[in-house]
């Protein structure tokens, strides 16, 4: 029985999104499409919309959400790159931006400078708190989650 209540949980999605982003912008209708349409969308035999929480926060992650963002990044790469690496996919080439020599990777510094100047951040922020993945700063990686969560519906209801 408990098993089923755990693979039963809906999964949790935060977009941290900046209106004045293209990709933060296309990935937030992304999501909300998934959520109220067919998934994959012109697909035949596509019925079901995805169920997931859907979170929409117009502010940068707090340095507790970062940590764990950046971790899941580095995990996601499957080289154990560092919290360097992690942090560095972060920020944007925006001339705001620190340089890649200047870059910080503590979550406080880096939240710190977001808040300051969106600019610096790449948007949006799409993290998958549930599955353990994020996507920064592009609508693919905002698929490849929606993917992810395609393959476990459809596996479930396999099983069932």
């Amino acid at each position: 029985m408990f098993s089923s209540f755990l693979r039963r949980r809906l999964p949790e999605i935060s977009i941290f999104h900046n209106p004045s982003s293209p990709p933060s912008t296309q990935s937030l209708a992304l999501l909300r499409s998934a959520l109220s349409g067919p998934y994959p969308p012109n697909t035949p035999g596509s019925t079901q919309p995805l169920t997931f929480s859907l979170s929409v926060v117009e502010a940068p992650p707090t340095a507790d959400q970062l940590r764990t963002i950046m971790a899941y990044l580095s995990s996601a790469s499957g080289s154990g790159s560092s919290s360097l690496a992690a942090a560095s996919t972060l920020f944007s080439a925006h001339p705001s931006a620190p340089a890649l020599t200047e870059r910080p990777t503590d979550a406080e510094t880096i939240v710190e400078l977001a808040q300051a100047n969106p600019n610096v951040v790449r948007w949006p922020i799409v993290v998958d708190w549930s599955g353990g993945r994020a996507s920064v700063g592009d609508v693919e990686g905002v698929r490849r989650i929606l993917e992810a969560l395609r393959k476990a519906r459809d596996s479930e209801g396999k099983e069932e």
